[in-house]
Formats: structure tokens, sequence, C-alpha cells
């Protein structure tokens, strides 16, 4: 089960993370989690809203740049050892993890994380037989 991750991609200069957070807010539209990473000259925003499409669009209609990804949340232990029991699961297949970040939600002492992965229907899959449960859009957004 993937979900829509959207990269808005940013000038690295001051306020213009503003631009796509204000069409968001006055949209309706809630950043349920997101990441920033940031190179010299530019930044990536990557966010995941509910209603990816029309954020996309929305964005888009207001001269923003925007890519939508693939990625995999999966609830992992919140202890010491939860992401390395994921990524051992992974390793014999040799299945690359290009970046990943924390989704803000706790529930029965597990958390979530979201991960883009170079073979994501694969590594679903096997985190799958491992017993991992990989969060699907209904569960990931229940509120």
């Amino acid at each position: 089960m993937k979900i829509k991750q959207l990269s808005v991609f940013l000038e690295n200069e001051p306020g213009t993370l503003l631009k796509p957070c204000r069409i968001l807010a006055d949209s309706g539209i809630n950043i349920l989690t997101l990441a920033l990473a940031d190179t010299k000259e530019f930044g990536i925003l990557r966010i995941i809203v509910k209603d990816w499409q029309t954020a996309k669009k929305i964005l888009e209609q207001n001269g923003c740049v925007v890519k939508e990804t693939d990625v995999v949340a999966i609830e992992v232990e919140d202890r010491p050892g939860g992401l390395l029991n994921i990524l051992q699961a992974l390793e014999p297949k040799k299945i690359n993890l290009e970046y990943m970040y924390a989704f803000a939600y706790k529930k029965g002492g597990k958390a979530v994380l979201v991960l883009r992965f170079d073979k994501p229907d694969e590594a679903i899959q096997i985190l799958q037989t491992k017993g991992f449960n990989v969060v699907g859009d209904l569960e990931f957004f229940t509120e």
C-alpha cells in the first residue's frame, strides 16, 4: 500500500516556504506530515495531505513546481531497535532506502515512518511478510 507524497521545489531564500504553506492553508488543506531538505540553491518540501490531487492542482495553479511520489508508511515499535528491525528485513534483498522521515502520530506505543524506496512494491511485500504493518490510505488518514 503506497501513499502519495507531494514534493514542492523551493528556492533556498527567506520566505519561500511561506508561499506553499499559505496556499494550502487558504485552501483548507491540512499538512499531515512534512520534511524539508535543502541544498545551497534550492529546497524540497515533502508533504502528505489527504487530498493530494487537489493540493497539487492548487499549488501548480499558483506557480509552484510540484512532483508526486509514491512512499510507504510503516508502523514501527517506538523503542530502541524499531527502525533496525525494518532495515534488517530489507537488507537481504538490497532494497535502497532513498530517504525517510517520521509521521507525527503515535498510537499504542508505535510511531509511523514514511519511507521512499527504489523498489516500493518489493519493499511492501517483504515488510508485510515479516509482520510489519504497512499503513494504507484509510488507516493512515483516520483522525
